[in-house]
C-alpha cells in the first residue's frame, strides 16, 4: 500500500517577535550608533585590560625625557615628570569607567526605586519624593560636591591616618579610596532625581494598564505587582537614559577632577591630566590635546549610543 503524501501546504507556526531582537534590528541600520557602541566597547575593554598592556607603568618618571613630543616610544609623549601619558591616558579610561559605571549604578537604583514607589502610590510618597527630588535639583552640582568632599575629606583621613598608627596596615594609607568614596557618593546624590522623574512618569502611565488591574484583582502585593510588571516595562526608557548617563558621568569626573574636587594625583584622571596640561599647553599641546580628545570621543559615542537606543526601543518616536 502506497504511502500518503504529505501536503505541501502546512501551516507554519510564526515565531514570536521579540521586543529586544527587533531593537537590535533597528539599532544595527543606525550607523552612528554603530560606532559610538564600537567605541564604548573599545573603552571597556581599555579599562578592564588596557593597564596590563601599556608599555610603561603609570607612575615610573624617567627624568631624561622630560616633556618629550610624541613618538614611537612615547605614543602621546611624556609630562614634566618623564611620565607616559599614554600609559596615564589608559589609566585613566579605568578611572573614568569606574566612576560612571558606580555612580550610574546607585543613581539608577535610587531613581527607580523612588520613582516607582512615588508612581505607583501616588500621594503623600508622591508629594515628598518630588519634593526631595526638586530640592536636590535646585542645589548647583559643583556646590554639593564641594561641600561634600570638605566636610567629609578630613576626618576620614584623620580617622585612616590614626587606624594606621595603631594598626601599622599599609591599607589606612592608601587614601586613594577615600576620594573615590567621597566622588562615588556625591556624584550618586546629584545624578539620581531625573531618573526618578523618568521612572515616576513611566509607572503613571503603566498603573492604569488592564493587566495591573487583573494581577491587582488576584491579590497579589503592591511590591510584587511593581517588581513583576511595573519596573519591567518601564525599563525602555530607563535604558536609554542610562547610556546617557554614563557619558555625563565620565564628563562630571572629569569637569571635578580639573577642580580639585574629584579622583586627586597621583592617580591619573582625564578631568586633572588636563588641568595639567592646560597650564603648559601653548608649549607642549599634548598634554593637553591627548586627555581631551579622549574625553571628547567618549561623550560623544555615548551621545551617539543613547540617541540609537533610544530610536530602537521607541520606533513611533523616531523619524
Amino acid at each position: 500500500m502506497s504511502a500518503i503524501p504529505l501536503s505541501t501546504t502546512e501551516t507554519v507556526e510564526e515565531q514570536p517577535v521579540s521586543l529586544w531582537r527587533d531593537a537590535w534590528y533597528r539599532l544595527k541600520r543606525n550607523k552612528l550608533a554603530i560606532f559610538g557602541l564600537v567605541v564604548v566597547l573599545i573603552l571597556a575593554f581599555t579599562a578592564i585590560f588596557g593597564p596590563y598592556l601599556t608599555p610603561y607603568d603609570y607612575l615610573s618618571q624617567d627624568l631624561n625625557a622630560r616633556n618629550a613630543l610624541p613618538s614611537m616610544s612615547h605614543l602621546f609623549g611624556t609630562d614634566d615628570l618623564g611620565r607616559d601619558v599614554f600609559s596615564r591616558v589608559v589609566f585613566g579610561t579605568r578611572t573614568a569607567f569606574l566612576v560612571a559605571v558606580i555612580v550610574t549604578f546607585f543613581a539608577v537604583l535610587i531613581g527607580l526605586t523612588l520613582g516607582a514607589v512615588a508612581g505607583f502610590f501616588g500621594n503623600p510618597f508622591d508629594r515628598a519624593i518630588m519634593w526631595l527630588t526638586d530640592v536636590t535639583m535646585s542645589v548647583p552640582n559643583l556646590l554639593l560636591v564641594v561641600v561634600i568632599n570638605a566636610s567629609l575629606k578630613s576626618p576620614i583621613t584623620r580617622w585612616m591616618e590614626a587606624r594606621y598608627l595603631e594598626t601599622l596596615n599599609p591599607f589606612y594609607r592608601q587614601t586613594i579610596w577615600v576620594d573615590f568614596i567621597l566622588v562615588f557618593g556625591s556624584m550618586a546624590l546629584i545624578s539620581w532625581p531625573p531618573y526618578a522623574r523618568l521612572v515616576r512618569a513611566q509607572v503613571l502611565s503603566i498603573r492604569s494598564r488592564p493587566y495591573i488591574t487583573a494581577a491587582q484583582a488576584l491579590g497579589l502585593s503592591n511590591w510584587v505587582i511593581i517588581k513583576r510588571y511595573v519596573v519591567p516595562n518601564a525599563l525602555g526608557p530607563l535604558i536609554v537614559s542610562v547610556s546617557a548617563g554614563l557619558g555625563t558621568a565620565m564628563v562630571l569626573e572629569s569637569a571635578f577632577s580639573f577642580l580639585g574636587v574629584g579622583v586627586n594625583p597621583p592617580t591619573p584622571s582625564w578631568g586633572n591630566m588636563i588641568s595639567d596640561g592646560l597650564r603648559v599647553w601653548q608649549h607642549y599641546p599634548h598634554l593637553l590635546a591627548a586627555p581631551a580628545a579622549v574625553l571628547g570621543l567618549a561623550s560623544v559615542a555615548f551621545s551617539f549610543l543613547g540617541d540609537g537606543l533610544n530610536d530602537a526601543l521607541n520606533p513611533r518616536g523616531s523619524k
